[in-house]
């Protein structure tokens, strides 16, 4: 049997989901570790001598577009590109063939409806209102050093409001964050337990959450909102080349991508022959911005930009 070494960007449901399919029905056997997509970032970047890792499959894509910038990524072209979507076409361009879409997912956030009801609060319907007073230490967003999701969040801000005045505003919402968490579905499922009143994350995430029982309510922002596609690259050097191909080529497959409405989740699929989700948000009736991944996928805009966040929203030389 193969074998092969995958970090996986995704819910950890779906990454033990695909082990198991790739298992059966690529006869591969994968390691496949969780990790935060910037986590998963700094880890391709300190094996680029030697690399231990096959795959990066899952996860925000602009942080794959910058691994390819930086050189980590080995280009391939998967047989499947005549059945992706224009938006996947379009990113697969973009990283000069260096990593495929699989999926798209909108930002927004959620709030836990016992806890408002129990607070008597307004609930809030679009980002500013997250600044309101009433709703100090009763947000969560994760770090955007680590989450992939939060750096969505970050670049969305930018684009919506400005940079400058988006700094201003993560300023003012930082005295109702409760946590910046490592992961970026984090703050949804701690709403969804009850810990924090609102989570920023993926709607997917919070679909999936929702489906389970939790007391959530989905907020798309009034003002407009970011996405994310979700990306699969193979790594420069990596080891077992052919069992990375055969991933690949099945993650983008119609086959591949149902894993992950078998494993409870949410987010659109590339492959126009794979079937929506029901749960599946309709990113067409959702408010987004013309999110620009080739300025925010680059190297030195997301550098410059967290080193931003860190100096002035988390007070990190």
């Amino acid at each position: 049997m193969a074998r092969l070494n995958v970090l996986c960007g995704v819910d950890e449901a779906w990454c033990s989901a695909m082990k198991e399919a790739v298992r059966i029905r690529l006869r591969i056997d994968a390691t496949v570790t969780r990790e935060s997509t910037g986590d998963i970032l700094d880890q391709v970047r300190r094996e680029k001598a030697d690399p231990q890792t096959d795959v990066w499959w899952g996860g925000t894509g602009d942080a794959q577009l910058q691994a390819a910038d930086e050189g980590l990524l080995q280009a391939y072209q998967p047989p499947s590109s005549a059945a992706m979507l224009p938006w996947a076409d379009n990113f697969f361009d973009l990283s000069g063939g260096h990593s495929a879409g699989i999926y798209a997912g909108a930002l927004g956030f959620a709030y836990n409806t016992d806890l408002l009801k129990q607070r008597g609060l307004k609930p809030p319907a679009c980002w500013k209102d997250l600044l309101d007073g009433t709703y100090a230490g009763a947000i969560e967003l994760a770090d955007p050093n680590s989450s992939g999701t939060a750096y969505t969040a970050l670049a969305t801000l930018v684009q919506l409001f400005g940079e400058d005045e988006a700094f201003k505003y993560l300023g003012r919402l930082g005295a109702n964050i409760r946590a910046y968490p490592s992961s970026g579905s984090a703050p949804v499922k701690d709403a969804a337990h009850g810990e924090t009143l609102i989570g920023i994350s993926f709607i997917h995430d919070a679909v999936t959450l929702r489906q389970a029982g939790y007391p959530l309510e989905i907020v798309a922002p009034c003002e407009g909102t970011g996405y994310e596609i979700g990306a699969v690259s193979i790594v420069k050097g990596a080891k077992n080349p052919e069992a990375a191909r055969a991933f690949v080529d099945f993650v983008l497959s119609a086959e591949g991508q149902a894993t992950g409405a078998g494993a409870g989740q949410n987010q659109v699929p590339s492959n126009a022959g794979a079937s929506l989700p029901p749960g599946a948000p309709d990113i067409s009736m959702i408010r987004m911005v013309d999110y620009d991944f080739a300025t925010f996928g680059s190297a030195d805009e997301r550098s410059r930009l967290l080193k931003r966040f860190d100096s002035e929203i988390r007070g990190i030389p």
